[in-house]
């Protein structure tokens, strides 16, 4: 899995998770996260994100994770969004475990259940969609 240009903060959460096989940095601010990898759109290279998430039981079969593309309520999605619209096939590592899965935008019916259920475990994903215009993608990634 690739790194980006990020915050170095973000440039280092990965870095730990990569060389820890997930030991330092599944959990973060005491909530788990997995590493996202897409396709960059206009590069073709593989974009690395730390992203918090939850496991989606409810569909299909039950092998699938939620995200969120909230960029803390920027005005514009973020770019690992705009990736997978394109290029829905990525690759997730969930502590010591990697697999390839397609990424999908949640329907309406699916997103408010899984919207809560991420805003239990963050809260302040709710403060993000109340400063912006934009509606906030709740994301499924299904593992193939």
């Amino acid at each position: 899995m690739a790194e980006n240009r990020q915050p170095g903060w973000v440039t280092d959460h990965i870095r730990r998770y990569l060389a820890s096989n997930g030991e330092d940095g599944h959990i973060w601010n005491d909530v788990p996260t997995l590493l996202l990898t897409t396709t960059g759109r206009r590069t073709g290279k593989p974009r690395t994100t730390p992203l918090i998430y939850s496991k989606a039981e409810s569909l299909r079969d039950g092998d699938s994770y939620v995200v969120i593309a909230s960029r803390g309520g920027a005005r514009h999605h973020p770019s690992w969004y705009l990736n997978l619209v394109e290029t829905p096939a990525v690759q997730v590592q969930v502590g010591a475990e990697c697999f390839d899965a397609t990424a999908r935008t949640a329907t309406t019916e699916e997103k408010q259940p899984l919207w809560d259920r991420m805003a239990a475990i963050w809260p302040a994903y709710n403060d993000y969609q109340a400063k912006t215009d934009r509606d906030i993608p709740v994301v499924i990634l299904e593992r193939v």
